[in-house]
């Protein structure tokens, strides 16, 4: 038992809770959460459902703007998810309150992107057109899979114009889909962005602006955000102040999860919506910071190598003992010796 590591010192421990715990709404991503192009992802649509029984309230967040709350919330009653268009907020209703911001009401906007952005836009009261010659005051551009050279080119010729505003609703660079990983809009921002040499004012995640719109709608006391990716469900959560929970059944796995930044960094990690409810295992942690166990995984940090001392029976906990090992080593993960096996 002498190289035990639980023989190092004592452990820093913390009661098992889920993350449900004291939660009154969840605040959930939905492309590579609870589907994957049209295909639902295993366990998802179960795991919110039993939340909703237990009276907690979820609220459906998407940086996708192609479609309208309605269509989304279709959906996902067709999935077995039983929610409302009320119960879903889109990128397009976060830009529509971004552009409100910057324009005149009923103000000429160059709109590019499909019915999602289109009908938000026409809700808020602006008129609507697709032609830079029609001089539009300001562009907010979406996601569409018809989104094509023509539509970008529009919002290059009107962005010409100095004065003219430009506000994208997210910038995605990739979007899960049934097939794999296609362009999302942030490809298509960057289209535009190398012809007319500027940025836009950006609505959706990982801007705080979705959140604290959702926080609003829902009167959230205590929310939890679930999503797939670092760089804009989670980031955008520590941004907004709220807890966080990555699920690996998206884009980010666990190569992204070892190399988190210390803002993009989420509070859970899980293989699927299912350990929503089942209870979280604290790391346990050596006063010296060297040896992390989580349940029966167990991980080491020797000089600037990272050893597996105990694979421990789910992956998942392995995952959790190493990430707790690397954040707090205050190393960045390239100063490191990880071996691949933590993170393939």
């Amino acid at each position: 038992m002498a190289n035990d590591p639980r023989r190092r010192g004592p452990f820093r421990r913390s009661p098992e809770r889920t993350p449900l715990d004291d939660v009154d709404v969840i605040l959930t991503d939905l492309d590579g959460v609870l589907y994957a192009g049209s295909e639902p992802i295993p366990h998802a649509v179960q795991a919110l459902t039993e939340a909703q029984r237990n009276g907690i309230r979820v609220g459906c967040l998407t940086n996708n703007a192609s479609r309208t709350d309605e269509s989304v919330a279709r959906h996902l009653r067709q999935l077995g998810f039983d929610v409302s268009a009320g119960d879903v907020i889109t990128s397009p209703q976060a830009a529509v309150r971004l552009l409100a911001g910057l324009v005149e009401p009923g103000s000429l906007v160059l709109v590019v992107g499909g019915d999602g952005l289109v009908a938000e836009v026409d809700k808020a009261g602006f008129e609507i057109t697709r032609s830079a010659d029609d001089r539009p005051v300001a562009v907010v551009q979406g996601f569409a899979p018809e989104v094509g050279w023509r539509q970008l080119a529009e919002a290059s010729f009107a962005l010409a114009e100095e004065s003219v505003h430009w506000v994208a609703t997210n910038m995605d660079w990739t979007l899960p889909q049934a097939r794999g990983v296609a362009p999302g809009n942030g490809t298509l921002v960057s289209a535009v962005h190398t012809a007319v040499g500027r940025l836009p004012a950006v609505a959706g995640k990982p801007e705080r602006a979705m959140y604290d719109l959702a926080v609003e709608r829902f009167r959230a006391r205590s929310p939890l955000a679930v999503g797939d990716r670092l760089d804009t469900d989670i980031l955008g959560a520590n941004r907004a102040g709220i807890p966080s929970a990555l699920v690996l059944t998206g884009i980010d796995g666990a190569k992204q999860v070892l190399a988190a930044g210390e803002e993009e960094r989420p509070r859970y990690v899980l293989s699927d919506l299912r350990e929503l409810s089942q209870p979280y295992p604290a790391p346990r942690i050596s006063r010296s910071g060297s040896v992390v166990e989580v349940r029966d995984a167990s991980v080491r940090l020797e000089g600037d190598a990272v050893r597996i001392v105990a694979r421990g029976q789910r992956r998942i906990d392995l995952l959790r003992a190493a990430s707790t090992l690397i954040w707090n080593s205050g190393t960045p993960i390239y100063a490191l010796q990880v071996p691949e096996e933590l993170y393939t």
